[in-house]
C-alpha cells in the first residue's frame, strides 16, 4: 500500500472513525485514499474549525480527535485550535500536509515550517521523511495524545511520504519512546502525608480542575468528598466533574465565579487541588490565594506542581487512580461544622434569575436554558461574557457534557466545537451558547451543519457589543468604548436561513425555552437570535485582586451615569 492508504488504516487501528479537515494540493494522495475509506470525513469550511471540531469531539468522547490541513496557509490555519486544545488538555492528533522531503526548506509554494511554528503549543510533533517510518509515527502519535497528560500531537506529512511504498513489515514496527513513561500511581510517602494533613484540618476545601474529567475521576471524586465531607468548587475546566446540584458542590470559582465560593476557597485551611493548574483566572492575586491553606496538588503533569501557586504537598500521578489510593487510606474524617456553614452560605447565594424586562437580561437567557435541557444535554460555549454567564450560573450536571476554551479563551470555539461533539454524541441534543462576536468568525460553519444534517441549536447572545471587553472598558478604562460596538449586526435569521439552516429570534421573556425545546423535537439545525441587554454586567474580581474581593454591585456606575 502507499503511505496514504496506510495511515488511514493506522487511524482506523487506533479506533478513529472521523476526522475533520478541508484538502489542498498537497494532500491529494491522502484525499484520494479518502474517497475509498470508510472513515467519515467532516469537511468544515475552515481549518480552524477543523482543529475546534476535533477538540469537541476529543472532550465529548474521550478519544483522540483528528484533523487534517494542507500545507502553507492550510497548517497556519490550524494554530489557533491546536493551541487551544493543547493549553486545556485535549487529546487532539493534527495531520498537515507538507511539500515533498526534497525541496523542504525552499520555500516552496505553501510551504511553511510546521514543526518549528507548532512546536511551543503542542505536546510533540513528528516529521516522517520516509513512508516507512509513518506507521510507526501515527502509532506513537495516538499514544503520546492520549496518555499522561493529554495534548496535542501534529504530524506534517509530505507528500512523497504519502505516496511511496509501505509494507507489511512496515505496519508491525514500533515506535520507541524510552523518555516517555508518565507517573500514574501517585508516591505512597507523598499520600500519607496529604491524609494527615487533610485529618488535621479543620476547614478544608477541594479545587477539581479539568484533570478529574480527562481521567475519568468523576465517581471517585464525589466519593473521596462523601467519605471525607470535604466540599468541592470547581474550575471552568472541571465543571460538570460533579453536578453542581450535589450537597458538597460549591459551583464555579475564580475571576466570574460565585462570591460565596471565592470566599470559602480564600478561608480554608486545607486546599487540595486535583487535576488544576492553577490559572490566574482561578486565582486572583497569587499571593494572596488561599492565604492561610495547607495546599495539596494532585497534578499528572509534573511541570504543573508548584508553577503557579507555592504547593506544601506535591502528588504527581493520575487523578482517578490516586483518588481511589486516597479512599482505601483515609477513614472518615469530620468538618462537619465547617461544611455545614460553608454549604449554607452557597446556598444563600441566590442570585435573581427572572427579570421581565426586555431587551432580555442575560440571567433570564441562562434560566430559560436550564429549563429547556436535560442533564444529559452538551453545551459548547464560546467566549467572552456568553461564556461567564454559562459558567457562573448554568448547572452542569454530568462530566463532559459542559465544554469551553478555558486556557486560550478563543473567539469561534463555541459553534464548531459543537459540531464535533454531535458527531460523537449523535443521539445527544447539543446546544451552542455563542455571542455575536465569536459567531460571526465562524458562521460559515452552518453550512457544514447543514451538509452533514447536524441538528445543533445555537443560541447567540446578542448584544450588539463585544461583551467582555466592553465591560473591562466600562469599568476600568473610563467608559471609553474604543472598537467594540458591533453595528450593524447582521440578521443572524435570514443567515441561517440562507445555509439552510431555520433561523428563530426570541426578545421576550418567556419565549426562549419553548424556543429551544421545539428546535431539539424536531431535530433540525436552528440558530436562535436572542437580543440581549448590552448594558447588564458580570460580577467580577478585579485585576490585581484576591478571590475574595469580588465585585457584584454595579449600582454605582448607575449613579454616576444618572449624575
Amino acid at each position: 500500500m502507499n503511505g496514504s492508504d496506510a495511515l488511514l488504516k493506522k487511524l482506523k487501528e487506533n479506533g478513529t472513525d472521523t476526522v475533520f479537515g478541508y484538502p489542498g494540493g498537497v494532500l491529494l494522495p491522502l484525499y484520494d485514499s479518502i474517497y475509498d475509506c470508510d472513515i467519515k470525513h467532516i469537511l468544515v469550511r475552515h481549518e480552524q474549525a477543523a482543529a475546534h471540531a476535533a477538540d469537541g469531539y476529543a472532550r465529548v468522547s474521550g478519544k483522540p480527535g483528528v484533523c487534517i490541513a494542507t500545507s502553507g496557509p492550510g497548517a497556519t490555519n490550524l494554530v489557533t485550535g491546536i493551541a487551544t486544545a493543547n493549553i486545556d488538555s485535549s487529546p487532539v492528533i493534527a495531520l498537515t500536509g507538507q511539500v515533498t522531503t526534497g525541496i523542504i526548506g525552499t520555500d516552496a509554494f505553501q510551504e511553511v515550517d510546521t514543526i518549528g511554528l507548532t512546536m511551543p503549543i503542542t505536546k510533540e510533533n513528528f516529521q516522517p521523511r520516509k513512508s516507512c517510518d509513518l506507521p510507526k509515527v501515527i502509532d506513537a502519535a495516538y499514544e503520546i495524545a492520549s496518555t499522561g497528560r493529554p495534548g496535542v500531537v501534529v504530524v506534517d506529512l509530505p507528500k512523497d511520504v504519502l505516496e511511496d511504498e509501505v509494507s507489511q513489515e512496515d505496519m508491525k514496527k514500533v515506535f520507541d519512546l524510552p523518555g516517555y513513561k508518565p507517573t500514574t500511581t501517585g508516591n505512597t510517602r507523598q499520600i500519607k502525608r496529604a491524609i494527615e494533613a487533610i485529618v488535621e484540618s479543620k476547614k478544608p476545601v477541594i479545587i477539581a480542575g479539568g484533570g478529574v474529567i480527562l481521567s475519568n475521576a468523576s465517581d471517585e471524586l464525589v466519593k473521596f468528598a462523601t467519605l471525607t465531607n470535604i466540599p468541592i468548587a470547581t474550575t471552568l475546566m472541571g465543571k460538570g466533574s460533579i453536578s453542581e446540584d450535589h450537597e458538597l458542590s460549591l459551583g464555579h470559582l475564580g475571576m466570574h465565579g460565585l462570591e460565596s465560593t471565592n470566599n470559602a476557597v480564600t478561608d480554608c485551611d486545607c486546599l487540595i487541588a486535583i487535576g488544576c493548574r492553577f490559572s490566574d483566572r482561578t486565582t486572583g492575586k497569587v499571593s494572596e490565594f488561599a492565604p492561610n491553606a495547607t495546599k495539596i496538588q494532585i497534578d499528572i503533569d509534573p511541570a504543573e506542581i508548584g508553577k503557579n501557586v507555592q504547593i506544601d504537598l506535591p502528588i504527581v500521578g493520575d487523578a482517578k487512580t490516586i483518588l481511589r489510593e486516597l479512599i482505601v487510606e483515609l477513614n472518615e474524617t469530620n468538618h462537619a461544622k465547617w461544611t455545614h456553614d460553608v454549604i449554607n452560605k452557597h446556598k444563600a447565594y441566590k442570585p435573581k434569575m427572572f427579570f421581565n424586562t426586555t431587551p432580555l437580561k442575560p440571567q433570564e437567557t441562562i434560566k430559560e436554558i436550564m429549563e429547556a435541557v436535560t442533564p444529559t444535554t452538551i453545551v459548547s460555549t464560546d467566549v467572552g461574557q456568553n461564556q461567564m454567564w454559562m459558567a457562573h450560573y448554568y448547572k452542569t450536571k454530568n462530566p463532559r457534557t459542559f465544554i469551553s476554551s478555558g486556557g486560550l479563551g478563543t473567539m469561534g470555539f463555541g459553534l464548531p466545537a459543537a459540531i464535533g461533539a454531535q458527531v460523537a454524541k449523535p443521539e445527544e441534543n447539543v446546544l451552542a451558547v455563542v455571542g455575536d462576536g465569536g459567531f460571526q468568525m465562524v458562521s460559515q460553519e452552518l453550512a457544514t451543519i447543514d451538509e452533514y444534517d447536524l441538528p445543533i441549536v445555537t443560541c447567540v447572545l446578542n448584544n450588539r457589543y463585544l461583551g467582555m471587553v466592553y465591560q473591562w472598558q466600562v469599568l476600568y478604562y473610563n467608559e471609553r468604548i474604543s472598537q467594540t460596538k458591533l453595528k450593524p449586526t447582521p440578521d443572524f435569521v435570514k443567515l441561517a436561513q440562507s445555509y439552510g439552516v431555520r433561523g428563530e429570534r426570541v426578545e421576550k421573556p418567556g419565549e426562549l425555552r419553548e424556543t429551544i425545546q421545539n428546535a431539539f423535537k424536531s431535530r433540525e439545525a436552528t440558530v436562535i437570535d436572542v437580543t440581549i441587554d448590552s448594558e447588564e454586567l458580570l460580577p467580577i474580581v478585579p485585576p490585581g485582586c484576591r478571590l475574595d474581593n469580588m465585585k457584584t454591585d454595579f449600582s454605582d456606575l448607575e449613579e454616576e451615569d444618572n449624575d
